[in-house]
This record gives structure tokens, C-alpha cells and sequence, in this order.
């Protein structure tokens, strides 16, 4: 199998030589490895000094989506994994996935197990995010419980689901895996196989609140897929998506936001309480 790493990465560049070491450090060696910097303004490019063989992209800032997708569409090899720059891979990563692929070929999208670590010490994963395994689409409904650092993927489901919705800043990766997992089958690796780092500031997911103003967005894009392409999930989702909206009813009602209030109000109701 030959396989492409795309490291989408923004004024990360502290983080990303270790990210691209765990790369390089793999038992299982890949094909080709693209870095998308998305506008840093940082020393970022000049990691073509230590890494003189990865291929290098500059785009101006347009989001992790965008450079996701950038690297999907310059990639050579069918088979794509990615790699959050702040992140790092342990060494039998890619060679447990791809045992894996080789042993089941119809299967064309698998993720693993991770370790957290939080200024410098490994910290208990929060039940919600645990992995299962068993149904993927329920396991994600709620949260988004899957890595990108952790996919490994087949060209063939981009061409079939579409890439990552670059309308969402943040979210993006919960969006689209619960349209491919709608349709394709998803295996979860359960060794912890990557390790995620917290606690920088500039992380998206402590840049915004309210993410289930995110979520929602694509749980009411599903509703319209799922009454084509698999109507026994249609239920699961209107019951999350009326979890979703009143959560945020009770936070505009808290912050006196009338819009929103109505809004979600008549949202609601259209569902049914």
C-alpha cells in the first residue's frame, strides 16, 4: 500500500518537526508526506531545511479544511492518513493500520486509540470521547470521538461522500465522518496508536464556544441525506439534534439573545418534543 501523509499545520512550527518525526520514525514507511501551511507567519517554512523531501505548500489563511482538502487533491497514492501538526504518531501506527487494510480490503477507512497529554502529563480521556467501536455513526452523533491524526483513508471514499465542508471552521472532521459513516464502513484499531497534545492556546476547539452551533449545522445537512441514503438512522438524528437545540435555547434564554431564542424555538417545534 502506498500511502500519502497530509500535516495541514498553521504557525505551529514548534510542533510540527515533531510531528514530522514520528513520520519519518514509522515502521512501516510512506510514499509521501505534504505539509499544507495555511498562511503561518511564523518559521514554518523553513522546515524544508531538516526535511528536505517533504513536499511543501503555502497557501494563504483559508482554514484547516481548506488545507486538508488541498493536500487530498495533490496527493499521489490512493490511500491518505493524516496528521494534526501538534500531534505525533507512534512508531507502529501506519504498519497496524495497513495489517489491517491488507486483511480487509472492503474496508476503507480505519482510526485507532489515542493518549492525551496536558503540559506535559497524560490525562484521562473523558468517557464521552472513549472509542467503541461497535456503530460508529451513534458513537460520533454526539461528539466526534475520531482523530484525523488517527484516519487512514481510501481516495475512493472522498470521491464518493465529498471532502471536508470548508464553510465550517471548526468541526469539520465531526461533519464529515458522520457522512461517510452513514454509508461506509468505519473499523476502529483500538491500540493507542497517536498521541494528542493540549493546552496551547491557539487550539480551534478552545477558540470557540458554543460548538454545538457547529454541530447542529451538520446534523440538519445528515437530516437531508439520511431520508435518502439511510432513513433507519433518521430518527437518531432528529432525537440529537433535539438535544442540540435545547442546549443552545437554554443559553440564549441565560444570555437574552431574542433572535436566537425564536429561532431555536420554532426549530424545536418542528421536531417535536
Amino acid at each position: 500500500m502506498k500511502i500519502s501523509v497530509i500535516i495541514p499545520t498553521y504557525n505551529r512550527d514548534k510542533f510540527l518537526k515533531r510531528a514530522l518525526i514520528s513520520v519519518y520514525s514509522q515502521t512501516y514507511k510512506v510514499n509521501e508526506i505534504i505539509v499544507i501551511d495555511d498562511g503561518s507567519t511564523d518559521k514554518t517554512s523553513r522546515i524544508l531545511k531538516d526535511f528536505p523531501d517533504v513536499i511543501y505548500i503555502y497557501q494563504d489563511n483559508s482554514g484547516v479544511s481548506s488545507a486538508r482538502n488541498l493536500g487530498i487533491t495533490v496527493a499521489k497514492n490512493d490511500w491518505i492518513a493524516f496528521l494534526d501538526s501538534d500531534d505525533e504518531w507512534k512508531e507502529k501506527k501506519i504498519e497496524e493500520q495497513v495489517s489491517f487494510h491488507k486483511l480487509h480490503p472492503n474496508i476503507l477507512m480505519s482510526y485507532t486509540d489515542e493518549i492525551w497529554i496536558r503540559n506535559s502529563l497524560e490525562v484521562k480521556i473523558p468517557k464521552k470521547f472513549r472509542k467503541i467501536g461497535k456503530n460508529v455513526f451513534l458513537e460520533n452523533l454526539g461528539y466526534c470521538n475520531i482523530a484525523p491524526s488517527s484516519v487512514l483513508i481510501h481516495r475512493f471514499i472522498f470521491e464518493n461522500i465529498g471532502t471536508f465542508d470548508e464553510k465550517l471552521e471548526v468541526c469539520e472532521d465531526y461533519d464529515l465522518w458522520l457522512r461517510i459513516s452513514l454509508i461506509h464502513s468505519i473499523f476502529l484499531l483500538n491500540k493507542k496508536l497517536i498521541v494528542k497534545y493540549a493546552g496551547h492556546d491557539d487550539q480551534l476547539s478552545f477558540k470557540h464556544w458554543g460548538m454545538d452551533k457547529f454541530r447542529v449545522q451538520t446534523l440538519e445537512k445528515l437530516l437531508k441525506i439520511a431520508t435518502i441514503e439511510s432513513s433507519s438512522h433518521y430518527k437518531k438524528i432528529q432525537e440529537e439534534l433535539l438535544v442540540k437545540y435545547k442546549l443552545l435555547l437554554k443559553g440564549a434564554i441565560k444570555y437574552n439573545r431574542e433572535e436566537e431564542i425564536v429561532d431555536y424555538g420554532i426549530k424545536i417545534d418542528s421536531i417535536g418534543t
